[in-house]
C-alpha cells in the first residue's frame, strides 16, 4: 500500500479515537455550538488538497468529527474492485460494493456471503433430506423431490441482509466481520412456503417458535453447530417465508445454501438458516446458538459509545430489519467530465416488515433534500428501484447522501446509536463526486 494509504488509515483512526479532537488537529476547524465544524484558510485547503480538488461549495454544512467518504474509501481499497471483497476466510466472508448491487435482481455471483462455519463438501441433491418435527401431529422427513411434488413451487424475489451490514461505520469500532454496506442481497428465491409444508406437519397449537438446523459445522469443532436459530410461528406462517432449493433459476451457489435454504425475508439474515436439514417447533423461545447472550440481540437502552455492558441488558432479539437505502449509481468517487453539472443518482430502498414512501438526496451535507421517484417493489420483501437527477452549481468537491422513509414514518437516520456487536446499521449511505 502507498504511503498516501497509510496516512489515510492513520488519519480515520486518529477521526475514530476522538474526532473533535482531530478536527482540532487536522484540519484545525472550529465547533460550532450546532456541531458544525467549520473549515477556514489553512484547514480547508488541507482537506481539498486531501481530496484533489479545488473547493468544497458546501463545507460550512459539514458536521463536527466529519471525515468525507472519498477520504475513507481510498485508505480501505482494495485491488479487486471487479467482485465481492473478501472479510476472511475461516469461515468464508465476503461482501459485494454497492456499485456491484445495481441490479433489480442481484445476480447469483454478486450476492454476499455470510458463513458461521464450515461448508459441506459433499452435497447430494438426490438424497438430501429436511426433517420437520417437535410441537407437530405428524412428523415429516421430505426430500427435495418431494418438496417439490407436494408443495406448490413459488418463486418470489426477496432481500436477504446480514444484521450487521454497516458494522465498519461505527465509532469506536465493534469486533466482528467489517462489513460496509454490501451484506445484502435481493436475489429471485424458488421454493415451497414454509407454512404449507408446516401445515402439512400439523402443527400443534403449543408450538411458538421454530429452531433452525443445517449441515455446517464449527470450524474447531466438526460435531457442533456454528448457529442454530429460529423464528415466531406468525413469521413463520407468512407466505413469503421460503423454502428454497433454488436461486435465479438454477441451483443455489454452494456459499448461498445448496441444496435447501431458508429465506425469511426482511428480518435479520441470520434467521434465513443455509444447508437446512431439520425444522424443530418449539414450545418456547429457541435457545440455539446465535439466541442468547448479545447474539443478534440489542440492548433495552442506550448506551454510550464503548460502553460495557452485561448479557442481562440485551432482551430485544433482533427480526424485521430497519428502514434502509443504498445508492448503486454512480460508484463512489465519480469524476464529472468537464463542463458537466449533472448526475443521475439511482439505487435500492428496502424496510423490513415495510414498505418504502419515499427516498430523498442532499448534495449539501444534509442542509436540503431532493426527493427521488421510487418504483413499488416486485413483491413483498423485495427491494425498491429509486432515481433522480442532481445538478451541482459549480466545481469541487461533494457527496451525495440517501436517506429513505417507510409506510410507518420511520426516517433513515445520519448515525444511528451505538452497540457492541455494531448491529442494525441504516445510517445514510453516502458517494463521494468530484466536479471538474
Amino acid at each position: 500500500m502507498s504511503n498516501a494509504g497509510e496516512e489515510k488509515k492513520e488519519l480515520l483512526a486518529a477521526f475514530a479515537e476522538n474526532p473533535e479532537r482531530a478536527d482540532q488537529e487536522v484540519f484545525g476547524r472550529v465547533t460550532h455550538p450546532d456541531r458544525r465544524g467549520f473549515l477556514k484558510g489553512a484547514g480547508l485547503a488541507t482537506m481539498t488538497a486531501m481530496l484533489g480538488v479545488t473547493g468544497i461549495p458546501f463545507s460550512r454544512n459539514m458536521p463536527s468529527g466529519f471525515v468525507p467518504v472519498a477520504m475513507a474509501e481510498e485508505a480501505m481499497a482494495v485491488a479487486d474492485k471487479d467482485g465481492l471483497v473478501g472479510l476472511g476466510d475461516k469461515p468464508l466472508n465476503a461482501e459485494t460494493p454497492a456499485h456491484l448491487l445495481d441490479d433489480e435482481v442481484t445476480p447469483t455471483a454478486r450476492h454476499f456471503i455470510r458463513n458461521h462455519g464450515t461448508v459441506p463438501d459433499k452435497v447430494n441433491v438426490d438424497t438430501w433430506t429436511l426433517t420437520i418435527d417437535g410441537e407437530v401431529e405428524v412428523p415429516q422427513t421430505l426430500t427435495i423431490q418431494d418438496l417439490r411434488k407436494n408443495f406448490e413451487v413459488v418463486t418470489q424475489q426477496l432481500i436477504i441482509e446480514c444484521g450487521g451490514n454497516g458494522r465498519a461505520l461505527f465509532n469506536p469500532p465493534v469486533s466482528g466481520n467489517q462489513w460496509t454496506v454490501g451484506a445484502v442481497g435481493c436475489a429471485r428465491w424458488t421454493g415451497v412456503r414454509l407454512k404449507d409444508v408446516l401445515e402439512a406437519a400439523k402443527v400443534k397449537k403449543s408450538a411458538i417458535y421454530t429452531a433452525h438446523f443445517g449441515a455446517d459445522r464449527e470450524l474447531a469443532d466438526p460435531e457442533k453447530m456454528p448457529i442454530s436459530r429460529g423464528i415466531p410461528i406468525e413469521k413463520a406462517m407468512n407466505p413469503s417465508t421460503l423454502i428454497a432449493f433454488e436461486m435465479n433459476g438454477a441451483a443455489m451457489h454452494p456459499m448461498n445454501g445448496h441444496p435447501l435454504r431458508l429465506v425469511v425475508p426482511g428480518w435479520v439474515g441470520s434467521t434465513s438458516h443455509k444447508w437446512l436439514t431439520r425444522i424443530q417447533l418449539r414450545d418456547v423461545v429457541h435457545d440455539g446458538k446465535g439466541m442468547k447472550g448479545q447474539s443478534y440481540r440489542m440492548p433495552k437502552r442506550p448506551l454510550e459509545p464503548g460502553e460495557k455492558a452485561e448479557d442481562p441488558l440485551f432482551t430485544q432479539i433482533i427480526t424485521a430489519m430497519p428502514v434502509k437505502s443504498l445508492i448503486t449509481r454512480p460508484a463512489s468517487g465519480i469524476k464529472l467530465e468537464q463542463g458537466k453539472r449533472t448526475l443521475e443518482v439511482r439505487g435500492h430502498a428496502w424496510a423490513g416488515e415495510n414498505v418504502v414512501e419515499a427516498v430523498e438526496v442532499s448534495i449539501d451535507f444534509g442542509a436540503k433534500w431532493i426527493p427521488a421517484k421510487v418504483a413499488d417493489p416486485a413483491n413483498p420483501y423485495a427491494w425498491q428501484r429509486w432515481q433522480v437527477e442532481v445538478a451541482f452549481p459549480g466545481e469541487g468537491y461533494y457527496e451525495v447522501w440517501a436517506r429513505a422513509t417507510d409506510d410507518k414514518g420511520e426516517v433513515q437516520p445520519y448515525a444511528v446509536a451505538w452497540n457492541p456487536k455494531g448491529y442494525m446499521n441504516n445510517a445514510m449511505h453516502r458517494i463521494a463526486v468530484r466536479v471538474s
